[in-house]
C-alpha cells in the first residue's frame, strides 16, 4: 500500500482590495513574511496570531521560499501603495494643531460629564 500524495492549495486568499491574507483569517501575507524574515518560527507566528493554524503557516512560509521573488515584488508594491495613502492622508489631515484639537475635545467631554 503506497502513500497517497495530495496537492493542497496554498492557504492564501486575496480580498477585494487585493490584499493577500491567510485563508480564513484577517492576517496578511505581509505580517507572516515580516515575522518570518525577522527570525520568527512558524510556531512563534501562530503564537502571535492565534487565529492561524500551524500547517497553514508552514505552507505559506514554503510558498514564500519557493516564490520569494514574486512575493517580494508584491510586498514592495504594497509598501508603495501604503506610502502613497499615508502621504495623501497627511496632506489631507495635517498634523499641525492635533494636540490642541485633542485637548479641546477632551475638555469638552469632561465638561459634558460634569454637567
Amino acid at each position: 500500500m503506497g502513500l497517497a500524495l495530495v496537492k493542497e492549495p496554498v492557504p492564501i486568499e486575496t480580498d477585494l482590495d487585493g490584499t493577500a491574507r491567510l485563508s480564513g483569517s484577517r492576517v496578511t501575507l505581509d505580517s507572516v513574511v515580516a515575522a518570518f524574515n525577522t527570525g520568527a518560527t512558524a510556531e512563534e507566528i501562530v503564537c502571535q496570531y492565534p487565529t492561524l493554524q500551524l500547517p497553514d503557516v508552514y505552507a505559506v512560509i514554503t510558498y514564500y521560499l519557493r516564490q520569494q521573488k514574486d512575493v517580494d515584488t508584491y510586498l514592495l508594491e504594497r509598501r508603495k501603495v501604503s506610502n502613497r495613502v499615508r502621504q495623501h492622508n497627511q496632506a489631507r489631515f495635517g498634523m499641525i494643531g492635533v494636540r490642541e484639537r485633542l485637548l479641546a475635545r477632551q475638555e469638552k467631554t469632561k465638561k459634558a460629564k460634569d454637567a
